[in-house]
């Protein structure tokens, strides 16, 4: 996701940044428990599916992964959003094109732990639906596309809002800390966005200015939906 200046990005993901929300709904639909038949994050069927198309480390994390929410789910937000923070910044960063041998592919939860490696839509996404399972409400949390200042590539990141006005916390595979976003001097917000709603956003004033979601298509999104839906495929 290399750009040549600032102009660019910003105009890259504007023009982009109606295609990344509608689609987050029925990958919720698939992946969120109704809260009152919750069930585990990676439950018996995802577990024997890493164990047998990955490796028997890849079924032991799923299973650190459940018993890390089970620990957190009567706990805080802050000490939820700091572990889950630190239990997939774990993982090893690398490429799509390295990884997956596309330019850009977004990983399911399942495949991210699988494998134990991926970009940073990979760690997002994880800790996004990770969250939403301990009943975080979707309007705290927001994926935001950003501009990584000194590496001059666009990222992303996890931004949890305790209000529409507040200065978001950052989730970063960059940062392990968790800082204000007018603390991140080295990221410039873009756009943030979840299963709900998109809005332009400014690191000093809260979501920003919301945009609409209609008629939104993402075939990144249908094709993470699709796998979710044939995981043994």
């Amino acid at each position: 996701m290399s750009v040549a200046g600032d102009s660019g990005l910003v105009c890259d993901l504007k023009a982009n940044c109606k295609v990344y929300v509608l689609c987050f709904i029925g990958v919720l639909i698939f992946l969120l428990p109704n809260q009152d038949q919750a069930q585990a994050f990676a439950d018996k069927h995802m577990l024997q599916r890493l164990n047998q198309q990955y490796s028997a480390q890849a079924r032991q994390r799923g299973i650190a992964l459940n018993l890390l929410l089970k620990k957190l789910a009567d706990k805080d937000i802050k000490q939820q959003l700091t572990e889950v923070n630190f239990f997939f910044n774990q993982f090893k960063y690398k490429d799509d094109i390295d990884l997956w041998k596309q330019k850009d592919y977004w990983a399911t939860p399942e495949e991210f732990i699988g494998l134990s490696e991926g970009d940073c839509e990979d760690y997002v996404v994880a800790k996004y639906f990770a969250l939403r399972s301990l009943g975080v409400p979707d309007e705290h949390l927001y994926l935001t596309y950003v501009k990584a200042i000194r590496e001059n590539i666009a990222h992303m990141v996890l931004s949890y809002f305790k209000t529409p006005k507040s200065i978001p916390l950052i989730l970063d595979n960059y940062n392990p800390r968790i800082l204000r976003a007018d603390k991140r001097r080295d990221l410039l917000p873009v756009y943030s966005f979840n299963a709900k709603s998109l809005f332009l956003t400014n690191a000093s004033a809260g979501l920003g200015r919301s945009l609409p979601t209609d008629k939104i298509k993402n075939n990144k999104w249908q094709k993470l939906l699709a796998n979710m839906k044939r995981p043994n495929q």
